[in-house]
């Protein structure tokens, strides 16, 4: 007869689980004997229970398998939130164990005493509790085909005692759903699309990862309507390659005429992208495709919402679709896309190999150029996401991931883990913050224990980039965004990490092949500006205002000086002649 713990783990060994990211504690001993017990499933001992959520959501969103990660009674499992939360907007398939306290305490104030079956109930698709033996296996399967079926996490509450407990049922043989079917539109729905698609006269289509499979056929309905792509950010990595329609991306992350082409258009068609940045939007002329009815016209008024994924849709619609001849729009759009490019996007590191402090552009567009054609980029929230989104180059084979929906600082190493784990042969670069990397700091000994071979290239600028960038929109002064130097490099090599620090912008590519050649874990400390702004494809009128009056501010508070470097800083972005 088995406990509820081993009946746990064996229910994990029969999905596919191969490891369980956590911290060890009292409510978790016999899951954690289970698992010594069992083999098959490791156990990785992480620093902080959120790099435990972060890590196995990246290892779900690489593998597209069920990761599981687990926390401890009270703070243990209180930790685990903001990684949750992420993996969930991210549509990750994620099981969280919650330990829980002995339950003949619960309800009466015991030591650690939380509710997780209510406090996680926000960040998951389903949240329940195993009060007793009797509900094993059946709500832990229930709970693993939410996550996977519905995309998100899945939150299990097990109290320690419970776990002991000998289970009555065997587990038997069970048929897990791995793979999900496809979402087909309606002929009526269809039938709209095609007529819509036929009388435009300029179409522009608008691309979110829910374009993934879709790719070939989102290339036949540009050719087919003659309509310029455009990406979100969690688009970029599966259509931007090899698209000869490419106008970039739109939204505060931003470049090239994806904005002009979006609001130029008589029809917009947003192909799997639930984009919540409603003022990028043109607001009419609008039709959405969606494989989830419950995202169709959250973001902005349509007028047609289809309902199917977008391959089937686009395979069902495109011989419907009248070719279209007439290419100025699409050549305009195009046109203004490369200078754009030219203009600002390049700029930012043309000639720069002698500025100093290192431009931050110059450093991600080097990363770009010697990563292998297989990596796994992770990128801290903030100004890391900017370079990540504006200069790393998608292949297919490349992956991307940061914590796009839920923006959570601290993400980028965390990620790395469980991309590291997911795969140990393949690279796999964190592109970190110094704000970032220094809230969750101790997982650098995380990746020092397991040996993982991760590349964390810190972007050191002292500074809280992108807040001190939004302060100065609204019309703020920068204030509390500033950090005291630090030398990561040197806490890396402390911690037995091989480790680099670059001031000088002559050293960044021979110390980026270092990073890359070395066997195992390195940290590449560099030394960047942190008075370079990312400004956003159209900026409105208050915007500009804002950071008016901010400047304003500055001067007469004595910061002059601070507004020339700034300046100097952004002069790159002044198209040259």
């Amino acid at each position: 007869m088995a406990t509820v713990a081993e009946q746990f783990i064996e229910v994990l060994r029969q999905t596919g689980v191969e490891r369980i990211y956590g911290v060890v504690g009292d409510s978790l001993n016999p899951v954690v004997d289970a698992i010594r017990k069992a083999g098959g499933i490791e156990w990785v001992h992480v620093r902080n229970e959120e790099a435990g959520a972060f890590a196995a959501a990246a290892e779900a969103q690489v593998t597209g398998r069920l990761a599981v990660c687990a926390g401890s009674c009270g703070p243990g499992n209180t930790h685990l939130l903001q990684g949750l939360y992420d993996a969930h907007r991210s549509g990750a398939p994620v099981l969280a164990l919650a330990a829980q306290i002995p339950s003949t305490q619960i309800g009466t104030g015991f030591f650690q005493e939380t509710h997780p079956e209510r406090s996680f109930v926000e960040c998951s698709h389903f949240c329940e509790t195993i009060a007793s033996p009797g509900q094993m296996p059946r709500v832990l399967r229930t709970a693993v085909q939410r996550a996977i079926g519905l995309g998100g996490v899945s939150v299990v509450v097990l109290s320690g005692d419970v776990a002991d407990l000998d289970v009555p049922q065997s587990l038997g043989e069970h048929d897990l759903l791995t793979r999900t079917g496809t979402v087909m539109p309606p002929a009526d729905q269809v039938a709209e699309l095609a007529a819509a698609l036929n009388r435009a006269e300029k179409v522009m289509l608008f691309c979110g990862a829910g374009a993934r499979h879709a790719r070939d056929e989102v290339m036949a309905l540009a050719g087919r309507t003659l309509a310029p792509v455009g990406h979100a950010l969690r688009g970029k990595e599966w259509i931007q390659y090899d698209n000869p329609y490419d106008v970039g991306m739109s939204g505060l992350l931003g470049y090239g005429s994806c904005y002009e082409a979006m609001h130029q258009a008589d029809l917009v068609v947003l192909a799997g992208t639930d984009f919540p940045y409603d003022d990028f939007l043109p607001g009419a002329r609008t039709i959405q495709i969606d494989h989830d009815a419950a995202r169709l016209g959250r973001r902005t008024p349509l007028e047609l919402a289809v309902h199917g994924d977008v391959g089937a849709t686009v395979r069902a619609v495109l011989p419907h679709v009248t070719q279209k001849t007439d290419r100025r729009f699409l050549d305009r759009m195009l046109s203004r896309h490369v200078k754009a490019l030219e203009d600002v996007v390049e700029a930012y590191t043309h000639d720069i190999e002698k500025h100093r402090p290192i431009h931050p552009e110059y450093v991600a567009n080097l990363v770009d150029e010697l990563a292998a054609d297989d990596a796994v980029f992770t990128a801290d929230t903030g100004m890391c996401t900017v370079w990540a989104a504006r200069y790393l180059t998608p292949n297919a084979r490349r992956r991307v991931i940061g914590s796009f929906w839920h923006g959570s600082m601290a993400n980028a190493l965390p990620h790395a883990i469980g991309a590291q784990f997911a795969d140990r042969g393949r690279q796999v670069v964190s592109l970190s913050g110094d704000g970032g990397l220094a809230m969750l700091l101790g997982e650098l000994l995380t990746v020092r224990q397991h040996d993982l071979s991760v590349k964390t290239v810190v972007f050191n600028n002292s500074s809280l980039g992108m807040v001190k960038l939004e302060m100065l929109v609204d019309g703020l002064p920068d204030h509390g965004t500033d950090n005291a130097p630090v030398d990561y490099a040197a806490i890396a090599a402390a911690a037995g990490i091989a480790s680099l620090r670059v001031e000088d912008p002559a050293d960044v590519r021979e110390a980026l092949r270092t990073a890359f050649a070395t066997p195992g874990p390195f940290l590449l400390d560099v030394v960047t500006d942190p008075d370079v702004l990312a400004m956003p494809p159209h900026v409105s009128a208050g915007q500009v205002k804002g950071f008016a009056v901010a400047a304003g501010k500055i001067v007469l508070t004595g910061g002059v000086g601070r507004m020339i470097d700034m300046a100097k800083a952004n002069l790159r972005s002044i198209p040259r002649p």
